[in-house]
């Protein structure tokens, strides 16, 4: 009987390895960002071996995949030849953020990730690590960094969107489903795309939701003891044959776990993720735990909570002691170096990521396949059939929670007068007839974000905190409209906003997920029934959030609409 292929690439690797010098071995422990054109990261690859790298930017297919094949050239220059992995966070996702996942327009486009979890659907989450594998690969992406397998049981949270919801035995399900797609079979190989689970051991339980990326909101808290909980949807993921894991920059407060960041953790790391959970693949921190890089005329990190004194070589030791392999976003081999030379540091442990590392990169054909076609990237990516997908889960996303049928009709009938408001553009539907004014209107329909606080923090603005009410302002609004003409209210569910205020005024009342405007259209036009559920609960004030405890879900008292809620119903067309 032959050998496995996991097997072929471990012996490929330690051979491979045994001809690396410490400066080659160190160079693999590093994952740092590379921009499109950059010099510097070409550099990176051919003097400091630093063969992992994070694209961030890039909209156009065929530049992307040039630039890998750029990177690729670089690597080839270099006494070992190792090519080159490049990851990315999520790019498929109808909205967009430059610090967690900048969507891509030329992809297919899909519903965030609550929004998978409000079709309930496994296949779909399937089709949809499926359909990022096939684009993502296009383009020479070879690690998704990504799926998040965090439990939004904070509805504070400003990262919950991202997750698969609130119910743990959900997010561990569809957690698993979305590797299997992008995995595109049953074991990692040249066709997959590898997934770097994220945030062991479960960032959920931020305290007071805010998120750890910002120094001022560190710590990470268990006020109702549900650690187990948060663990699994990894648990799950392991048991699935993933290869990769992020672990998060909180630190935990009031456990037997050591007050410091869960990269420097051992008791989360050694103890619980490398013995207890007997996971052998390869650990990689969340970006910038060792070191600060400049981005947007800032820098980011060191990013070490509870370390802030240590040296970036105390740090690294404690990191590779624990058990980390490789450091995200960090690019200080010199660093590494150091600590073996100084004896810090064993170059038999360096030896030990660094065979993890090199493993993984013949299981995924890397050295087979070096080069991607970039007039072919711009083909292979947002075709009909894909971009059909990501439309189809969109509106599958879409909950329905309340319809006074009453007053309005559902679907619309061709041919209506609308009054839009809150739209990118006003959509240009073929059934509807635009109008001015809510007195010229038959219905009107209205797109609301979820509310956030505005605060005077670097991140503010992309990872959404703080209260979850609407400002008079837009209550008094949806008031006035909905007393003048019949109004449907669609509210981008980003974090789960309070409601309340707007029941008595809107005579329908959707939850979006991720739905681009003609995709709300067409759920209201076409007669299809609304198959989404909610993927939490939905609570009925700010009094009953601050009363709830972080790391338990369903922990709001009296909630407004309950997870797995949807209105749905098979409506006939009218015209």
């Amino acid at each position: 009987m032959g050998r496995s292929p996991l097997s072929v690439a471990h012996a490929r690797a330690a051979a491979l390895l045994a001809e690396a010098t410490l400066e080659e071995k160190a160079g693999l422990l590093f994952h740092p960002a590379t921009y499109v054109g950059r010099q510097r990261d070409l550099d990176l690859v051919k003097e400091r071996h630093i063969v992992h790298m994070n694209i961030v930017d890039g909209s156009d297919p065929a530049e992307i995949a040039g630039w890998h094949n750029a990177l690729q050239d670089a690597a080839q220059q270099t006494r070992l030849k190792i090519p080159v992995t490049l990851s990315s966070d999520p790019r498929h996702h109808v909205r967009s953020s430059p610090v967690a996942g900048e969507s891509i327009a030329a992809l297919s486009r899909w519903p965030e990730t609550t929004g998978i979890a409000a079709t309930g659907s496994d296949e779909c989450a399937r089709r949809c690590g499926d359909t990022v594998r096939r684009e993502l690969s296009a383009l020479g992406i070879r690690v998704l960094l990504g799926p998040m397998a965090d439990i939004f049981s904070d509805p504070r949270w400003s990262r919950g969107y991202g997750t698969f919801g609130e119910d743990p035995e959900l997010v561990g399900r569809l957690t698993v489903a979305f590797i299997e797609g992008l995995r595109g079979g049953t074991t990692l190989g040249p066709e997959s795309v590898a997934a770097m689970v994220k945030h062991f051991p479960g960032a959920g339980p931020q305290k007071d939701g805010r998120d750890a990326h910002d120094p001022r909101f560190r710590e990470q808290v268990y006020p109702g003891g549900a650690r187990a909980l948060h663990l699994a949807p990894f648990e799950s993921a392991i048991a699935a044959g993933v290869t990769q894991i992020m672990t998060y920059y909180g630190m935990p407060i009031g456990t037997d776990w050591e007050e410091v960041g869960f990269a420097f953790n051992r008791p989360v790391v050694h103890d619980l993720l490398r013995t207890r959970l007997g996971f052998s693949g390869i650990v990689c921190t969340d970006w910038n735990v060792i070191d600060g890089a400049p981005r947007d005329g800032y820098t980011f990190g060191p990013n070490a909570w509870g370390l802030e004194d240590l040296t970036p070589q105390q740090r690294m030791a404690r990191a590779l002691q624990v058990g980390v392999d490789q450091f995200g976003g960090d690019d200080c081999v010199e660093v590494a170096i150091e600590l073996v030379r100084s004896g810090a540091i064993s170059e038999q442990r360096v030896d030990e990521s660094a065979l993890r590392l090199l493993t993984e990169k013949f299981r995924l054909g890397l050295f087979e396949q070096r080069h991607v076609d970039p007039i072919a990237a711009a083909t292979r990516v947002g075709t009909q059939e894909l971009r059909a997908r990501g439309d189809e889960a969109q509106r599958q996303s879409l909950v329905l929670l309340t319809h006074d049928a009453a007053r309005l009709s559902l679907p619309l009938k061709h041919g209506v007068r609308v009054f839009f408001e809150g739209f990118a553009a006003a959509p240009q539907h073929e059934h509807s007839i635009q109008v001015d004014s809510p007195e010229l209107a038959e219905v009107a329909i209205v797109r609301l974000n979820a509310p956030y606080d505005r605060g005077d923090g670097r991140f503010d603005e992309w990872f959404h905190s703080g209260s979850l009410e609407f400002p008079d302002a837009v209550v008094d609004r949806i008031r006035t409209l909905g007393r003048s003409v019949p109004t449907i209210v669609c509210v981008f569910l980003e974090r789960p906003a309070i409601l309340t205020p707007l029941l008595p005024n809107a005579s329908v009342l959707i939850g979006d997920f991720g739905a681009s405007d003609e995709n709300l259209m067409t759920k209201l036009f076409d007669g299809a029934p609304f198959t989404g559920r909610l993927p939490f609960d939905l609570p009925r004030s700010m009094a009953a959030v601050e009363g709830s405890r972080e790391d338990l879900p369903f922990d709001t008292a009296d909630p407004l609409f309950r997870h797995g809620f949807g209105r749905g119903s098979t409506v006939v067309p009218t015209t």
